[in-house]
This record gives structure tokens, sequence and C-alpha cells, in this order.
């Protein structure tokens, strides 16, 4: 097994990326047969009842974890909520599941999706530069017209 730091995490839902606020996070690649991992999301109280209904659902939630590093590209993740913790003021969330390998890399979708949003010439140029330095993810904003 190897383990990382989660740097962040956001739930994708649609076309629309919520960012999971976590007061800290890792990150672990089982390395077994089925290619598991597990995420461990270690926040405040207010985001529980989210993933209780997750959990008692057993629904499957797409992900983009950002590891190691903020530079680092946001990696695909098709997860389960395994269990969750309750302590005093927080609570600790464990994900499971797998890294959803894309045939695109962060650039390529990010310029996809800032050309379907309206970008172009400078402007594209600009926020493409600005999006790879800072791995913001994706379907974040629509460009105003």
């Amino acid at each position: 097994m190897k383990t990382f730091k989660l740097i962040s995490i956001q739930l994708l839902q649609g076309e629309n990326a919520t960012a999971i606020p976590i007061l800290d996070g890792l990150i672990i690649n089982k390395e077994d047969d089925h290619h598991n991992w597990l995420i461990e999301l270690y926040m405040d109280h207010p985001d529980y009842s989210f993933f209780e209904n997750a959990l008692n659902n057993g629904q499957k939630l797409l992900v983009h974890a950002v590891i190691s590093k903020k530079e680092n590209d946001p990696a695909p993740f098709e997860v389960i909520v395994h269990s969750i913790s309750k302590f005093t003021n927080t609570i600790s969330v464990l994900l499971q599941g797998s890294l959803k390998r894309n045939r695109k890399d962060y650039a390529e979708m990010l310029l996809d999706h800032l050309l379907e949003s309206g970008y172009e010439g400078k402007a594209l140029s600009e926020r493409f530069k600005e999006l790879m330095h800072s791995k913001q993810q994706l379907f974040l904003e629509k460009k105003s017209q």
C-alpha cells in the first residue's frame, strides 16, 4: 500500500463540481487485484448529512482528487462512502473506490471545456494558463457571453 496527502477534493454531479471543504485528508492506493483506493476526508460536521445519505443508499460518487501537491492534475475516482466516524466537532468520511483513467488528460479536458464555454483568442490563452496553474476543477464556470 502507498499513502499520499490529499490536497483537495471535489464532487462531480453532471457538469457541476463542488469543492468538498476538508480540514485534512489522505489517500491510499491499496495496490490490490481490484485497484482499490481509500480516501479519508477529515472535515467539519455540516457536511455530514450528504455523506450519511450516500452511505445509506450505497450511492456511487464521482470525485476529482488532487494528491500530494496542489500543482498535480486532479485524479478522477468513482467511490462509495465506506464509513463515517463522528467526533466532537468533526467527522471522518472514508471513501472506497477506483481510479477512473480518462483517455484525455487534464489539459485536454480543460481546453475543451474552455472552448465550449466560449473562450477564444487571448482570453482563452490567459484563462487556460490560470487554470493549469491552479488546477481548478473543470465545469465550475461558464463564461458570460
